[in-house]
């Protein structure tokens, strides 16, 4: 059986299974398409298939699209990583820090120091999601900032109300996931003095032909989307019109302008792996230059110390046994030790998941690069009784199945041909 069908087989017990309604799959190794892969449904009611150009909220997966932009303005002096982000946000000038997470909004105690571009290019500004919390800090974070992706607060309001929030650390102390890119995006945007979207298509988009990845999508392409799918209360798959905790809207109304960095992008499978190459360009794909070497190797190196790896949770669970965190992107320090599911390879590989079901990784070493992508939305609570987890099964097996040797691969297969074309040039 060929790796190709061997995927398409792994993915279509878990589709017959109601695990999930499909993924889309594509790897790339020793400059070429090596696996490709469209199984299930991007509309399950209308019997329309997953296909290769499928449309998909990437979630997270926007946030190292997101840090490379950033660092596209690093390059031009436009800030320093050491340089307080209260320059361009003089909203965060003067911050405070909760006593307890969980506690009171007005038992705090003053910021030992202002929050960095480092800061946010590494989670440690302090911030965090409302949903990860149970205290008043959860309706405060609702009340200031609206959806997690589709928010009806303009950029400046959104800025004025995260700033009036206090922080849930130091800034600095320590990892703590949550809305730093989506900040990040917002002074990208104020730097340009232009729209987050405006300033990613000219600076990423346009010269690595990303045609298709963007925070809105086109009327006339609309049809090309993945439904998105999740879990009712009994575990069965279910389409979603609106995302978990309220973060999306059915359809995004155009007149909204909060354009969300850390979880807003969509994007397809083809465009993703050019998004990917960067990495086993050092910053180039194809001649295409964005990052200079030594900014990619910036990037990618880790950041934080080891009793910040340590103390990295997210949901409970260790988040870094075997990585470390970079400028936006997971690193992998120990191979042995590394899950798949955030990456898996040798040193220095990287990647980054997303909520729904998409996930990536780039490997300089042995020049691979492996994106899948599909629309499983998961509540908290549903991933605590273990509903949905089919699709981190999935990741983990599609890794395994497609990080053979180059010469393991069969060098005749359709893949191969298809590989002749560069992503995200159609």
């Amino acid at each position: 059986m060929s790796r190709d069908r061997t995927v398409e087989a792994m993915l279509d017990e878990l589709v017959a299974a109601g695990e999930l309604a499909g993924a889309v799959t594509l790897a790339w190794r020793a400059g070429r398409i090596v696996q490709s892969a469209a199984v299930g449904w991007r509309d399950i009611a209308g019997g329309l298939p997953m296909e290769r150009d499928t449309l998909f909220r990437i979630a997270s997966l926007s946030k190292p699209v997101t840090s490379v932009v950033a660092l596209t303005l690093l390059e031009e002096g436009r800030f320093a990583l050491d340089e307080p982000i209260s320059r361009w946000a003089p909203e965060f000038a003067d911050m405070r820090v909760l006593n307890d997470p969980e506690g009171p909004l007005d038992a705090t105690r003053p910021a030992n120091r202002p929050i960095t571009f480092e800061d946010l290019l590494t989670h440690r500004a302090g911030l965090t999601y409302g949903d990860f919390h149970t205290g008043p800090l959860a309706r405060a974070y609702a009340e200031a900032l609206g959806g997690d992706i589709d928010s009806h607060a303009s950029p400046g309001d959104w800025i004025a109300g995260l700033a009036a929030l206090p922080l849930i650390d130091q800034p600095g102390a320590g990892f703590h996931y949550g809305c730093s890119t989506d900040l990040l995006g917002l002074l990208l945007a104020r730097m340009d003095d232009a729209p987050l979207d405006e300033v990613m298509r000219r600076r990423l988009f346009r010269p690595l032909g990303m045609t298709d990845t963007g925070f809105d999508v086109p009327r006339e392409q609309r049809p090309r989307r993945a439904r998105m799918y999740g879990f009712d209360s009994s575990g069965r798959l279910a389409e979603r019109t609106s995302g978990p905790g309220g973060s999306f809207m059915a359809e995004r109304p155009e007149s909204m302008t909060f354009q969300s960095g850390g979880q807003g992008l969509w994007s397809t499978a083809d465009d993703y792996l050019a998004f990917a190459r960067l990495f086993l360009g050092a910053g180039a794909v194809d001649g295409v230059r964005i990052l200079k070497p030594e900014t990619m190797a910036l990037m990618t190196a880790n950041r934080l110390s080891e009793a910040q790896r340590a103390s990295a949770r997210l949901l409970g669970m260790p988040l870094f046994a075997g990585h470390g965190f970079g400028l936006g992107v997971a690193v992998v320090l120990d191979p042995d030790n590394a899950s798949a599911v955030r990456c898996k390879g040798a040193i220095g590989t990287v990647g980054w998941p997303g909520a729904f079901g998409g996930w990536w990784q780039a490997d300089p070493i042995d020049q691979s690069a492996m994106v899948f992508l599909a629309h499983n939305a998961l509540e908290l609570e549903q991933l605590a009784e273990g509903i949905g987890l089919g699709v981190y099964a999935a990741i983990t097996e599609f890794h395994a199945a497609v990080s053979a040797p180059a010469s393991a691969l069969d060098p005749h297969s359709p893949a191969d041909a298809e590989g002749l074309t560069a992503p995200g040039r159609r």
